[in-house]
This record gives structure tokens, C-alpha cells and sequence, in this order.
């Protein structure tokens, strides 16, 4: 079974709602199936260029897929999607595409069912299974996780109620921001030193002043 490759960007391509990239990795070239999120970062790239990614090898009886992934915590977590019933690795790489590592997470251990059902193929009682079959598995796996955590920012971030955190994205999505965007925003400023305690104000100043530089 195939759990690394190291090698050469060969060409970003797409099939369809599928998207890839050729790995050539000492003269042979592995087509690579990736969530949109890391296809859209190497697209820029000119080929040949130096990459390695997380593989996780599914061989079926008439063929065999390569999905990847930057970080083997993405792996583990693809791994984990596809062990839910009727989630198969197209919804599992639609949720990593729309939601990020953190976000996915996030949106798991809180019941975030409208987050998870934003990605394609996902409706809500897929999103409901997710996070009925993998909530406790997930809490272990994270520090200071907790199935009855009303939110969680992980990475070092500070937890905040839901009730601010619903507050915040709502703004923020009428301001014209995405969920990735949002997220990421949202442990900026965790780790920037808001505190749980803070008001909407404080927390939508810090995001909107990481969300500028990002722009910037």
C-alpha cells in the first residue's frame, strides 16, 4: 500500500468535480486525487516542482485510487470520513475542501450541521451521522476537546460560546466572507488574545484586521 509519495509536480489536473495532481516520483507519475483547497494552491506553481504528500491507497477489485493530503493529520481525518456510513472519498474530500482541518473539526465536535452540509454531496443527515459517529472519536484525538465544548478553536486558541461564535459568522458572511476564511479568522484571533469573555466588537475587530492583511 501506497502511505507516502516525495517526488515532482508533474500537472494539476481535473475530471469533472475532481480534481488532482501528477506526482512523478522516479519516472513514474502517480495521479493523485486532492481536496479543491490544495489543488488551487499548486495550480500556481510551474512544474517540475519539489512535493511530497500524505497518501491514503484505496484498491478496489477493477481499480485503484491515490487520495492526498499536506499534513498526516488530514490523512487521518479522510480516514476517518469514509469509516462513516454513506460518506465515500468525493463527500470526504468536498467537506476538506469547503471546511479546513480546524474548521472540520470544529464543525464536528459542535454539531455545526449548516457548516458541514455547505460542502457538496453532504445533506443533513449525513451531517448529523458525522457527528453522532465521530464526535467522541475526535474529542479524544484533541487537547481540551469535549463532545459538550460549546466551541472550540483549536491550535492553542481560546474556547468562546456558540452564541458569539453564530454572531460572528453571520456578520462576517455578510460582509462576503467564506467559511475558510471565516475560520481562519476566527483562531487569528483566538490566538491573538481575544478572550472568551470579550464582546462581538473586540472579536470582529481582530478577524476583520487579519482578514485585511491577508487582502493587503
Amino acid at each position: 500500500m501506497i502511505g507516502w509519495l516525495e517526488g515532482q509536480l508533474g500537472c494539476c489536473w481535473c475530471e469533472g468535480p475532481r480534481a488532482g495532481l501528477l506526482v512523478i516520483c522516479a519516472g513514474v507519475g502517480y495521479e493523485v486525487q486532492v481536496p479543491l483547497s490544495l489543488h488551487g494552491r499548486w495550480q500556481g506553481h510551474q512544474a517540475p516542482a519539489p512535493i511530497s504528500l500524505h497518501i491514503h491507497h484505496l484498491q478496489r477489485e477493477d481499480s485503484a485510487q491515490l487520495y492526498g493530503f499536506e499534513e498526516r493529520r488530514e490523512r487521518d481525518l479522510f480516514r476517518l470520513l469514509i469509516s462513516v456510513n454513506g460518506v465515500g472519498p468525493q463527500v470526504a474530500l468536498a467537506l476538506l475542501s469547503v471546511l479546513d482541518f480546524e474548521g472540520l473539526v470544529e464543525s464536528i465536535l459542535t454539531g455545526d450541521l449548516a457548516r458541514l452540509s455547505s460542502a457538496q454531496g453532504v445533506g443533513k443527515r449525513t451531517a448529523e451521522r458525522l457527528t453522532v459517529e465521530l464526535r467522541s472519536k475526535l474529542a479524544d484525538r484533541f487537547d481540551g476537546g469535549s463532545p459538550s465544548a460549546p466551541w472550540l478553536v483549536l491550535n492553542g486558541g481560546a474556547p468562546a460560546p456558540l452564541a458569539l461564535k453564530q454572531e460572528l459568522e453571520l456578520t462576517l458572511t455578510a460582509l462576503g466572507y467564506g467559511p475558510v476564511e471565516i475560520g481562519e479568522a476566527q483562531r487569528a484571533a483566538a490566538q491573538a488574545g481575544c478572550q472568551p469573555e470579550a464582546g462581538i466588537d473586540d472579536w470582529l475587530r481582530e478577524c476583520l484586521s487579519w482578514l485585511g492583511r491577508q487582502i493587503a
